[in-house]
């Protein structure tokens, strides 16, 4: 069978959507079985690559409320998760960094996909991961372009 490029770009958008709904099912099956939330994870995911978050800055970035949030961080806090730190700059706020022992504890969570996905990743050759970064690192960019238009309408 040929393929045609019209084809090929319909399969490869397929490919894209079905990535995107299968890894958010996963992180929910990992949310569900670690007791946490969606949401909870979202935050997680936030403060690991930001290392240091105020409430605020975390309400936005998962989209609920100021109260809803408070809750979450509780929640994250009893769960050994993350740290409430004074903030320097603001004696009444409040920074919100990960536990020290939360990057270990979320990483053994995933450590049978990280495992899955460096089998994977290892089979291709080095010119196929050369395209295979970059279209990832060109779809990152795009949603992040995307997210950010959204914000300003």
């Amino acid at each position: 069978m040929i393929s045609t490029k019209t084809d090929l770009k319909k399969r490869a958008l397929l490919a894209v959507r079905e990535y995107g709904v299968n890894l958010t099912l996963f992180r929910n099956a990992v949310s569900e079985w670690a007791g946490l939330n969606a949401t909870d994870m979202e935050c997680l995911r936030f403060l690991f690559l930001k290392g240091v978050a105020t409430p605020s800055e975390l309400a936005r970035q998962t989209g609920i409320t100021s109260g809803a949030t408070t809750a979450l961080l509780d929640r994250l806090e009893k769960a050994g998760l993350i740290e409430r730190r004074p903030n320097p700059k603001d004696r009444r706020g409040t920074l919100i960094t990960p536990a020290a022992s939360a990057a270990e504890k979320a990483a053994s969570w995933f450590e049978s996909a990280r495992k899955a996905q460096e089998e994977l990743i290892s089979s291709y050759s080095e010119s196929e991961l050369e395209i295979i970064s970059g279209v990832f690192e060109r779809f990152a960019k795009l949603w992040q372009q995307e997210r950010e238009k959204i914000r300003r309408d």
